[in-house]
């Protein structure tokens, strides 16, 4: 029993070594996609039971990624109970019975779920085993005559396998061509990728790699110069400010479009393949073809939303064409699932693009969170350096639609959908924060984040909202932005990073502020305005341009405003920052009213006393107050606790807690409302 947990858990285990090999070649881009392809070792350990040596096969579990695969994420299975299937095998026509039966082959505890391509790795003579999806490869595999294309850059090395789905069957016809060719290191599968084998790891690593680099040599010796054909002079690339200033432009409208059916996060690319592709004539007919790898097709679905008018178009011009097309794409999905599916079919899962080219700015893609939709935008760079590959040595030649179709709306495929984590409540909803680098804000963005949205971290000091947009994660679910929000145009410039990132907002949170406390004869009038500045003004403003990418959206939203006990309470030496949240306070209840029938909730929040924690009070405002009340600064937090009806103070996270109870779907019927998150004052209660 010592000797199988020590190969099981690593310590110079076969698994260890399988682990590492599958990093680096998940490393390079150029080797595999992002969660594509499966790699596999052999090896022996002891049976717990009755102490004898077993042969296990070792694979990478079902939806992991090679290049951050860890010991966790393989499937261990009896080799002997794997193989033994072969003998029950019932017929391609029920293959995907064969799925469940490999959960009857697992040994021990824990591991991945073993995914559809066990069987190939299993069942193939060999000790190591790499299936892998290369732009290189998928294109000798997509190419009109790839069968002759392999035989002609290969030799007998490397053996052809027509298109089939993945699956037992498939497993069994690698098997048999490994056993009739000797000699190969791999095959070539047609329409879908690589596999390659070794009596080693090193030896399967380094045979991958050399069918990858082999097919990649060949199409940039033999390839033609321009497989995409002549360019477009009116397709050219825009300037980049002005790509990422129409992206910025369009995303809002995009998004809304892409989730008709559901809603959805965007990511923006305009990498130089994505810019050559569409600003050459050929474009339109080959996009028109789709995708063929399906991790390719089930990312991006089968094809892209393509504009069809040059970047110096006018705005108006191509939202109303890009409706039009949306229109009609929506048409042609809902035909092509109607054309193919029959009683066993999953219903439509939706029929919005997952792609959108614009030319001469760039590529939109979409997904449920934002890893999900750049990762579809990777795809789809993925299938664009595929089509160059098959066009320049042949022509591009993607599995046809119904294969599509049936891997698309595989039941096994809607059993992995069945089996993900229900979404959180803020999933696919855009949040932006202002005053988000310390205090109330930096909790409101961590706790937003937690519940699933993807957050803007907005505030004036760059380096604060770097910090706590690193502090919540990757740039998948957070950014920092530099927004001084008594300037309308750095507003303006914030919110098209936003767009940019994530394809819109939905959540806006204005809580930028500043206090300074004085009598009115001691306020001047550079306090007056620096405090309406900051928090009327800069509201007004954050709102104004907010409600403009979110009646473009048509997904409705939210806005809150952290306004203050103070709106309301009128105390001394406070003037200008008690009419300024008066002003706030007020803009709730105007926005409401003007905003409801687009769908956009205005709703307010009332704190007092948030003293830990707090930018305002360590920014010299808790100094002010202290001396106001007669009371030590380091005892004002329990200060104002004592003089609230509940005796309780209040700190930054029980702001974040209101501003997510009003905007996490449970109060969807709730605009204009001022929620107190004061303890408990009663001369503040609302009227």
């Amino acid at each position: 029993m010592g000797c199988l947990m020590s190969q099981a858990s690593g310590d110079g285990s076969v698994a260890t070594e399988l682990v590492a090999r599958s990093n680096r070649l998940g490393a390079d881009p150029r080797n595999t996609n992002y969660a594509g392809g499966n790699t596999s070792a052999k090896g022996t350990a002891l049976d717990p039971v009755t102490q004898l040596p077993i042969e296990l096969l070792w694979v990478k579990g079902s939806g992991g990624d090679l290049g951050t695969l860890t010991e966790a994420g393989l499937a261990v299975l009896r080799l002997d109970r794997l193989r033994a299937l072969v003998d029950v095998y019932p017929g391609v026509d029920r293959e995907d019975e064969m799925v469940a039966a490999f959960d009857f082959c697992l040994h021990g505890k824990g591991g991945a779920a073993p995914s559809i391509d066990t069987a190939m790795h299993g069942l193939v003579e060999a000790d190591h085993v790499d299936h892998l999806h290369p732009d290189s490869g998928i294109a000798v595999a997509t190419a009109a005559d790839g069968e002759a294309l392999t035989k002609q850059i290969f030799g007998s090395r490397v053996a052809w396998v027509p298109w089939r789905r993945p699956g037992f069957q498939l497993g069994l016809d690698i098997a048999e061509v490994r056993r009739s060719n000797p000699d190969a290191i791999g095959v070539i599968l047609g329409g879908h990728g690589i596999t390659a084998w070794g009596a080693t790891s090193d030896q399967s690593e380094a045979n991958s790699l050399s069918i990858i680099r082999t097919a990649e040599r060949y199409i940039a010796e033999y390839g033609k110069a321009e497989p995409f054909g002549a360019e477009l002079p009116d397709h050219r690339p825009l300037s980049e400010q002005e790509r990422r200033a129409r992206a910025a432009a369009l995303g809002p409208v995009i998004r809304g479009l892409a989730s008709t059916d559901r809603a959805q996060v965007g990511h923006f690319t305009d990498s130089a393949e994505v810019l050559d592709f569409l600003s050459r004539e050929r474009h339109p007919e080959l996009a028109a073809l789709g995708t063929s790898c399906p991790d390719h097709f089930l990312r991006t679905k089968v094809r892209p939303m393509v504009l069809d008018l040059p970047p110096t178009a006018a705005l108006d011009q191509v939202v109303d064409r890009l409706r039009e097309l949306h229109t009609a794409y929506r048409e042609a999905y809902r035909a092509y699932y109607e054309r193919y599916a029959d009683d066993s079919t999953p219903p439509m899962r939706g029929a919005d693009p997952a792609i959108v080219l614009v030319p001469g700015v760039g590529m939109f893609s979409f997904g449920a969170n934002k890893q999900t939709a750049r990762v579809a935008g990777e795809f789809y760079v993925n299938a664009i350096n595929v089509m160059r590959g098959a066009e320049a040595i042949s022509t591009y030649a993607p599995i046809d639609e119904r294969e599509k179709f049936r891997i698309e709306y595989w039941e096994l495929e809607e059993a992995k959908l069945r089996r993900m984590p229900k979404p959180k409540p803020l999933a696919t909803r855009v949040a932006f924060v202002t005053g988000a680098g310390s205090g109330i804000g930096r909790a409101i963005a961590h706790r937003l984040a937690a519940e699933g949205a993807c957050v803007v971290v907005a505030d004036r000091d760059e380096e604060s909202a770097r910090n706590v947009a690193e502090e919540i994660g990757s740039t998948d679910t957070a950014i920092a932005v530099t927004a001084d929000v008594t300037d309308g145009i750095a507003v303006a410039a914030a919110f098209r990073e936003a767009v940019v990132a994530f394809g819109g907002v939905d959540l806006i949170v204005n809580n930028a502020g500043l206090s300074i406390s004085k009598s009115l004869l001691e306020t001047t009038e550079d306090d007056w305005d620096l405090q309406h500045d900051v928090m009327a003004k800069g509201s007004f403003l954050v709102s104004r341009e907010a409600a403009r990418i979110m009646t473009e959206q048509q997904m409705g939203g939210d806005i809150v405003y952290i306004s203050s006990k103070n709106s309301l309470f009128a105390g001394p030496n406070n003037v200008a920052y008690g009419a300024a949240k008066a002003d706030q306070a007020h803009q709730v209840r105007l926005l409401a009213a003007e905003l409801g029938e687009h769908g956009i909730r205005v709703n307010g929040v009332n704190p007092d006393g948030v003293v830990r924690g707090s930018g305002i009070f360590a920014g010299g405002w808790g100094a002010q107050r202290a001396a106001v009340y007669g009371v030590p600064e380091a005892e004002l937090g329990a200060y104002y606790a004592q003089r609230t009806l509940l005796k309780l103070e209040v700190l930054p996270d029980h702001v974040a807690n209101a501003v997510f109870v009003l905007t996490g779907g449970e109060l969807s019927h709730t605009t204009g409302l001022h929620i107190p998150v004061d303890a408990g004052v009663a001369a503040a209660f609302l009227r």
